[in-house]
């Protein structure tokens, strides 16, 4: 269904045309008069029924792309971006932090192996190259909509609690927890980058589409490693937020 929010042009403003559009939708998607999903009419009726031109209508439009308040798709059209998941930065799971907002998180098991580790993986989990760890892919949903491809490595304590069906239902910290594993601390590094075409499907983004990107090690309460993670989050739909104090 398209909404049509009532939008008035004053032509004598400074305010330059675009933004005055732009502002107006980005109030009436705050109000929820623009709920999320809700389809926007086509640039060239919206600028047609204002009076301006395509250009002014577009440059109003990605201003809200931009700003991760609309969404465009190719032969979809223009829709209300859903409200974005923003997580604090603690020792948590995500399985977990949509939990307790009501997310309503569901996982896909997308592979699920003993491999021997080398490289960067069998650095981070502080083992010799070969070593078998449990290597873990999942697609994790909040609402019914992909926020994030995870992909873990756990070294071998507790693997008998992490069954295909129980990472169905339930967090990995969780079920770590659950086993009698003292998670006590991570390391943790945040960065940007492109969605690769595999990621951008599973996804749902188009290619080239901006993730995040979370590489964390974390350690039990005697400084061994528990399990190196390498997770990739839509950035359309997700964010970090972190506390700062003066020193």
């Amino acid at each position: 269904m398209v909404v049509r929010p009532t939008l008035v042009i004053d032509r004598a403003s400074p305010v330059p045309l675009y933004f005055q559009v732009a502002s107006q939708l980005e109030r009436a998607i705050e109000s929820g008069e623009l709920p999320p999903g809700a389809r926007m009419d086509n640039e060239i009726a919206l600028a047609e029924e204002l009076g301006l031109s395509r250009p002014t209508m577009r440059q109003a439009i990605q201003y809200l792309v931009d700003k991760g308040l609309l969404v465009r798709r190719r032969g979809v059209g223009t829709h209300v971006a859903r409200a974005r998941v923003r997580r604090d930065v603690g020792l948590t799971s995500l399985f977990d932090d949509l939990s307790e907002s009501g997310q309503a998180p569901t996982t896909e098991i997308l592979s699920y192996a003993m491999l021997a580790v080398t490289g960067p993986v069998a650095e981070a989990l502080e083992v010799p190259e070969g070593t078998e760890a449990l290597a873990l892919g999942r697609l994790r949903r909040a609402g019914g909509e992909p926020l994030a491809i995870m992909h873990n490595y756990v070294r071998p304590l507790a693997q008998a609690e992490l069954t295909e069906q129980r990472l169905r239902e339930h967090g990995l910290y969780e079920l770590l927890r659950a086993a009698g594993v003292t998670l006590a601390a991570a390391q943790q590094s945040i960065g940007a980058r492109r969605a690769t075409t595999a990621e951008a499907r599973l996804l749902d983004e188009t290619r080239g589409a901006p993730v995040l990107t979370v590489r964390r090690t974390t350690f039990d309460d005697q400084g061994g490693v528990v399990e190196y993670g390498d997770h990739v989050y839509r950035a359309s739909r997700y964010s970090f937020e972190v506390a700062l104090t003066s020193r």
